[in-house]
């Protein structure tokens, strides 16, 4: 079964870092996607930009609505995603609790909505 496990961290913390400690949260999640690559259980991921890079897009009453930033005032930022192959919910949960920023921020277990084909 498809997962997606969808990032959320306050992105001050990461303005705070120093350029070490910052070194060294990229290597984990280099060592983190390896692991998954290693396991067969990568479909995909990406780092998303900053949340002041965002727009918003509304359509109400037929009219198409655009703002700056995020949809939704949060202390937290939706900030990448991994796409996984796992057999259940516990084993994608396992994973999510290997994500690096699991330890300061919050990563959101979502099984993909399989459509069946037309």
């Amino acid at each position: 079964m498809r997962y997606m496990l969808l990032i959320h961290a306050a992105e001050e913390i990461y303005a705070k870092m120093s350029e070490a400690e910052m070194g060294q949260l990229m290597a984990g999640y280099g060592r983190f996607t390896t692991e998954l690559e290693a396991a067969g259980a990568l479909l995909g991921g990406e780092r998303l930009q900053d949340v002041e890079n965002a727009t918003t897009v509304r359509v109400r009453g037929g009219k198409t609505e655009v703002t700056d930033g995020p949809f939704a005032e949060t202390k937290e930022q939706f900030g990448g995603y991994y796409m996984i192959e796992a057999k259940d919910l516990d084993e994608a949960i396992a994973w999510a609790a290997k994500v690096p920023c699991s330890a300061n921020g919050c990563v959101e277990v979502r099984p993909i909505w399989e459509m069946e084909p037309a």
